[in-house]
């Protein structure tokens, strides 16, 4: 009886835990897991969120654009002035009747040719007028070839009618009356003539009509506009409140940009046909493209006191859109063709984007995020940058840095990361 005591005292001696006892080495597993994981997962996110460069990126470098060189030397500014990018050459394409889109084979920003079919609109009712004209067509050749053989019919009588007659056999009466017949299906047969190119006439114009259920590109160029949805009726005269559209789409030729200036009429006496210009974009303010004045407009805005002015942009350039505001440098002209002063010609690029070797003067072009090598020319150094002749166009992006490791690293076809496009 004694012994129960002492064995409940040494059960609970046993659920005690003993503290000093060392862990097992698994035991730790679960929490380096979770180390690790959290680990990787703030590097990870860390990349993410300040934009490291990854390793299949490629290299990471900087460019510049190479800016064309004006071909005239000029000197300073005369006049500043404030405009806009024009087309001159713009037009919203419509039908010449009223009819239902069909189809819209065009999107905003493609590129069409002339003549390329831009929709299509219901022809049903044209090709059933076209289908009857045709036959119409038919019958008149038909009945020209039953004239035809009435004509020959009448033909033979009046030389039976005239034999008799010799031989006293046959009156006047119907020698006349032959004779009648004779040329009153020669009158019917010109009629049907006449009838067979009325005929013809009409298929042409229904055919035509047909014709212009496919709305085509007047000119080349780039649509920026579209404004029908199959379905929607299309007038070329403004119909039916908003319930019918007057226009497919908006086509500007690119070719046809050009910049209009208000001057100041207190100025004008500072402009002049073929002078030359610096334009600048809003958009890109540290890019500079050579022009000259078309014409100055020979009329003032009463309202404003300016003169309108037409400056044409000597190069085509991709980033050059309508409607984008510019501004205009009127330059003075120090020394014309006229004196004997050449033309000057290639592009400008920074100073440190050419590099040297055994094999000459090269640069680095980057497109479509690869860097290739390129041999070019080098005319003169103007301050920070090259003028390049040969080798290298207007518009094209090189790396802006060869120096130093730069150098080193990068050979050509290698994967190159864009950091910062500098104009």
């Amino acid at each position: 009886m004694d012994t129960q005591p002492v064995d409940r005292k040494n059960l609970l001696n046993d659920l005690k835990i003993d503290r000093s006892a060392q862990p097992a080495a698994g035991g730790l597993r679960p929490l380096k897991w979770f180390v690790l994981i959290a680990v990787v997962s703030g590097i990870g996110f860390t990349g993410w969120f300040f934009d490291f460069p990854m390793a299949d990126e490629g290299i990471v470098i900087n460019t510049a654009v190479a800016q064309a060189v004006s071909s005239v030397e000029t000197g300073g500014s005369v006049l500043d002035a404030t405009g806009y990018v024009v087309a001159r050459r713009q037009a919203t394409v419509s039908s010449k009747t009223t009819g239902k889109v069909l189809e819209v084979l065009i999107e905003e920003g493609v590129v069409v040719a002339k003549g390329q079919l831009l929709a299509t609109l219901d022809d049903s009712i044209p090709r059933a007028q076209l289908n009857l004209a045709e036959s119409q067509l038919e019958s008149a050749r038909a009945g020209l070839d039953e004239i035809n053989v009435m004509l020959k019919q009448t033909q033979l009588d009046l030389a039976r009618t005239q034999g008799l007659a010799k031989r006293n056999l046959a009156s006047q009466a119907d020698l006349d009356r032959d004779g009648l017949d004779v040329q009153a299906l020669i009158a019917r047969l010109a009629k049907a003539g006449k009838d067979i190119q009325v005929a013809e006439s009409s298929v042409a114009v229904r055919r035509e009509m047909l014709a212009d259920m496919q709305i085509r590109a007047p000119f080349a160029g780039i649509v920026v506009a579209k404004a029908a949805q199959p379905g929607e009726m299309i007038s070329p005269v403004s119909a039916g409140g908003d319930f019918t559209r007057t226009g497919i789409c908006t086509i500007v030729d690119m070719e046809s940009l050009e910049v209009e200036v208000d001057v100041n009429e207190s100025y004008i006496n500072r402009v002049y046909p073929a002078q030359p210009v610096q334009v600048t974009l809003n958009a890109y303010p540290d890019y500079h493209f050579p022009a000259e004045v078309i014409a100055i407009i020979p009329t003032a805005d009463r309202s404003k006191a300016t003169v309108r002015v037409r400056v044409a942009l000597l190069e085509r350039d991709e980033r050059v859109f309508p409607d984008m505001g510019v501004r205009v440098a009127f330059l003075e002209e120090k020394s014309s063709h006229a004196e004997g002063t050449a033309a000057r010609t290639g592009v400008l690029v920074p100073y440190d984007s050419v590099a040297r070797d055994d094999a000459g003067q090269f640069v680095f072009v980057v497109a479509a995020q690869q860097a290739s090598r390129r041999s070019v020319t080098i005319a003169e150094r103007q301050g920070a940058r090259v003028r390049i002749v040969d080798g290298l166009g207007n518009g094209e992006r090189v790396v802006a840095d060869l120096s130093g490791e730069r150098l080193n690293e990068l050979s050509s076809g290698d994967r190159v990361s864009v950091v910062n496009q500098a104009l």
